[in-house]
């Protein structure tokens, strides 16, 4: 199937989301949807799906001009898209997902029998036959619920498949998997757009790369013709220099140091010591254990064994308010849940951690308030009309910078970091990995979670590797190697 989009054009109100973008897509390519948070990626894939219609434009597919004003209309013509929040219902089973409204029946009532050997059918074509199709889609882990989407979206007979940032949840094997699938379907045809800011697995799995910027189309490159530098240019509309920028500071005296550290049954036996200006880096397959060192020391998990100091007096903190007393921050996995309240504003949630410092008498100073927020949101760059909206309505990487906010405001001693870029573009890595650099230069200590290895290598000076929610060792960053990393993490020596 062949899908042509011409002259796209889309607003909300007085924002131009969309404007003139052109986008061709081939049977059995693997096309790359590139751009910074904001650039008008998933708002295009929602106008292909029938989630939004465009004020402007036409669609082709096959050559023949079509109007898509559903998702169902969408699904009729082959296309299907996995988003990056998956959409299963915990509570039902996997084949009550996969034919959710579109159950197979007999004599008006649904046949479980037939929907089980279809669910099997195609659970089997991507891989996934150790899936049962009567167990609850909620027990399953973030890759297997994925397997599951995707044979869902074939189930549709889906001849182009969207997929939204497909590994930003799933272990090192499960991408392994992932692509594979993504290769086998290839050679079957199916055009696949994927929309990810990984550039590692840009460059490796896809064939084109088409790249929006401000909501504009502006250009379109084969992937073996063309370099990472180029995108990153076309991109931001500019050189953006270092990857991951230099940081020069002075390596102080040990703010924290963690002995014998264990929780309830996820993490034992942690040991390490971080100094002021110094980041640790903490690296691992999903499961080992990263996150729960961090919940940890934060107070979200109980400590059941072992000794944490900082600045060598004991840290007893037991729920995250005493951890943020005592100096230690914590800028957590998932924004949207745990790291902002959507529902209020920039200045809300920038002030939200330390609203004390901005109050006399218990009444907040308004002005004073907003005048910190004013410097914040100049300083991180966070991009925003105004600091009075809500905070769902900035773009991922703009929230994340806002999260940051919180603990600029007041730096901590510690900062905990649990996967600080996820889903964040190029651009707006580089400017969290200036950040991340300018709080070290103040004397912060820094633990930082990622699943990125080139990310955990060039921004650590030092990297503890879990494997199995124990420690697998310590390894000076400078002379670590992906490969170092990687078999400390699997178990082996």
């Amino acid at each position: 199937m062949q899908i042509k989009m011409s002259g796209i054009s889309k607003a909300f109100g007085p924002v131009k989301v969309l404007e003139g973008v052109d986008f061709a897509l081939q049977a059995g390519e693997i096309h790359a949807l590139m751009g910074e948070n904001g650039a008008g990626k998933s708002t295009l894939m929602k106008i292909l799906c029938g989630v939004y219609q465009a004020d402007a434009g036409s669609i082709e597919v096959d050559g023949h001009a079509v109007q898509i004003r559903s998702t169902t209309d969408s699904e009729h013509l082959g296309i299907a898209i996995i988003h990056q929040e998956l959409n299963l219902i915990p509570q039902l089973s996997v084949m009550e997902n996969m034919f959710l409204a579109r159950e197979p029946r007999r004599f008006g009532v649904i046949d479980s029998g037939r929907m089980r050997e279809e669910a099997r059918r195609w659970l089997a074509l991507v891989g996934a036959t150790q899936i049962d199709p009567d167990g609850e889609a909620g027990k399953l882990s973030i890759g297997q619920q994925q397997m599951v989407e995707i044979a869902k979206a074939l189930s549709l007979n889906a001849q182009v498949l969207i997929m939204d940032e497909p590994t930003a949840a799933l272990t090192e094997r499960e991408i392994e998997k992932l692509f594979g699938i993504m290769t086998d379907l290839k050679a079957k045809g199916v055009a696949i757009v994927y929309v990810s800011h990984r550039m590692e697995e840009i460059f490796r799995i896809c064939d084109k790369i088409s790249v929006l910027r401000d909501g504009q189309f502006v250009g379109e490159r084969v992937i073996a013709e063309t370099g990472f530098d180029e995108i990153v240019r076309l991109m931001v509309g500019r050189e953006l220099g270092d990857r991951f920028p230099k940081r020069e500071v002075e390596i102080g005296a040990v703010r924290l140091a963690v002995s014998d550290l264990a929780d309830q049954g996820n993490i034992a036996g942690i040991g390490f010591e971080v100094r002021a200006g110094e980041v640790l880096g903490i690296a691992g397959l999903m499961g080992a254990g990263r996150s729960e060192i961090l919940k940890t020391l934060f107070g979200v998990n109980r400590r059941t064994h072992g000794e944490v100091s900082l600045d060598g007096q004991p840290l007893t903190a037991r729920t995250p308010s005493q951890a943020i007393a005592a100096g230690v921050g914590f800028v957590t996995e998932d924004r949207k849940s745990q790291g902002l309240v959507l529902g209020m504003s920039v200045r809300e949630n920038a002030t939200l951690v330390h609203l004390a410092q901005y109050a006399h008498g218990g009444v907040v100073n308004g002005r004073s308030e907003s005048e910190a927020v004013a410097r914040l949101v100049d300083e991180l760059h966070i991009r925003t009309r105004d600091a009075e909206l809500d905070v769902k309505s900035l773009s991922g990487g703009n929230q994340q910078k806002v999260v940051f906010a919180k603990w600029l405001a007041k730096p901590p001693k510690v900062l905990l970091l649990d996967e600080p870029t996820r889903g964040v573009d190029v651009g707006g890595k580089a400017e969290i990995y200036h950040i991340i650099n300018r709080l070290a230069a103040a004397g912060v200590a820094i633990v930082m979670v990622s699943s990125e290895l080139p990310e955990v290598l060039a921004m650590s000076d030092r990297i503890l590797v879990m494997h199995q929610g124990r420690q697998a060792g310590i390894f000076d960053a400078a002379s670590a190697t992906q490969e170092t990393i990687m078999t400390a993490a699997t178990g082996n020596n």
